[in-house]
């Protein structure tokens, strides 16, 4: 080669690249732009966060005085509520202590105090003093305390725990007709939020009516509306059958017609119970009513293992008003409410032995809490009753004296 080969080949080259030359300045331009473009963007975007931060600056000086100014409102109306409801727990305390000192007469008639009580007409074992099988003799002095578990279910319910049986494990049948059962392993199982899951389920073969089902001894007795029962027509009319119910074996062990016509509901304030099943440091009894005295309550002691009635009494204690009652020791303590509820207050008892005199009986009130009682079970061995309030699961601590003592 000569040596014009090497200026060949520059211009070679020089006539190759100078396409790509000037793309790459096209390109540089085109980024320049962009990132013009971007500068002013960001430019803009901070001018209105500075404008946004001045108007929040301006905005929070504005609110700080008027924050303030309710701060001191919201402790002067906190203040304000808890000097009333200082008062008001004053005023409840003295109205007890008042009624303590002035307490009201108890739910029996003139005509029964002056005739001498129900106990005149007898109809063989019925009206007659009950002869106490246990050293039994306490009444209720005061309700002491009271505690709200939780919320489960509808308005009406029961739940309770087995006197005779293990004393962790708690019964909550829920509504006045259904027909399964939900049982907890311990109280702490049945607080939980999600409870329901914690809990084994029992399905009874027939619905219970109302709210006045028991454990006793690891048998759930309830009444069952035989077809034809209240409401039903026919030969059963205003009839119930009770129903003793197995736990463990699920399956009824014995049935019987309650032996009572005409029957009606026995609280006033409860209109799905027809017979509110109850039991004490002396076994099973029945709270009921007739058309035959469509007044007054009636109440009855029940074998546990057949379900015959052993004993009857026709009691002072009204319907009228009456929302729920239990037995203590062979007494059965009725608790009276009003329409819309209020504080409800035992207002009648009635001891099938004779030995505590109504005149004699303590006639305390319950706690404030949310509405009516549905159902109220007395544990024996705790001397605590189970309520169902309105949906509410609440424990009442009771205070007990002996029946001789006086109030």
């Amino acid at each position: 080669m000569g040596p014009c080969t090497p200026l060949l080949t520059m211009l070679l080259l020089s006539w190759w690249l100078r396409p790509l030359q000037g793309q790459q300045h096209h390109l540089v331009e085109y980024m320049e732009r962009r990132l013009a473009a971007l500068e002013e963007r960001l430019a803009q975007c901070q001018d209105q966060s500075s404008r946004h931060a001045a108007e929040l600056r301006d905005f929070k000086n504005k609110m700080l005085p008027l924050l303030e100014v309710a701060e001191k409102e919201r402790e002067a109306l906190r203040t304000e509520a808890d000097t009333i409801s200082g008062r008001v727990d004053r005023l409840e305390r003295e109205v007890d202590y008042l009624e303590t000192q002035n307490p009201a007469l108890p739910c029996v008639e003139v005509d029964e105090k002056v005739t001498g009580g129900p106990g005149i007409k007898g109809k063989g074992r019925r009206n007659e003093k009950y002869d106490m099988l246990t050293d039994c003799g306490y009444t209720i002095s005061q309700v002491r305390s009271m505690k709200i578990l939780k919320r489960f279910g509808g308005p009406a319910g029961l739940w309770t725990k087995d006197p005779m049986g293990p004393t962790e494990k708690i019964y909550v049948l829920d509504g006045t007709q259904n027909d399964t059962a939900f049982v907890f392993p311990r109280l702490r199982d049945f607080t939980l939020a999600m409870a329901a899951r914690k809990a084994s389920r029992v399905r009874v073969p027939f619905p219970w009516v109302g709210t006045g089902q028991l454990v006793y001894g690891g048998f759930l007795y309830y009444a069952r509306r035989p077809p034809g029962g209240p409401g039903g027509g026919g030969d059963l009319e205003n009839t119930l059958q009770l129903i003793k119910f197995h736990l463990a074996n699920r399956t009824v062990v014995d049935s019987s017609v309650f032996p009572a016509e005409g029957l009606i509901p026995p609280y006033g304030l409860t209109a799905d119970t027809y017979i509110d099943l109850a039991a004490d440091e002396e076994g099973l009894w029945a709270v009921y009513a007739t058309r035959e005295d469509d007044r007054h309550l009636c109440l009855a002691k029940l074998d546990p293992q057949t379900l015959d009635t052993e004993q009857q009494w026709d009691t002072p204690c009204p319907r009228e008003n009456a929302e729920a009652a239990f037995v203590i020791c062979g007494t059965l303590y009725v608790v009276y409410n009003t329409r819309p509820a209020s504080r409800a207050r035992i207002q009648c008892s009635f001891d099938a032995s004779g030995t505590l005199t109504p005149e004699r009986a303590a006639l305390p009130y319950f706690p404030r809490r949310y509405g009516a009682h549905a159902s109220l079970r007395y544990n024996p061995r705790e001397r605590q009753l189970y309520a169902w309030d309105d949906g509410y699961q609440i424990v009442y601590k009771l205070e007990m004296r002996r029946k001789e003592e006086e109030v």
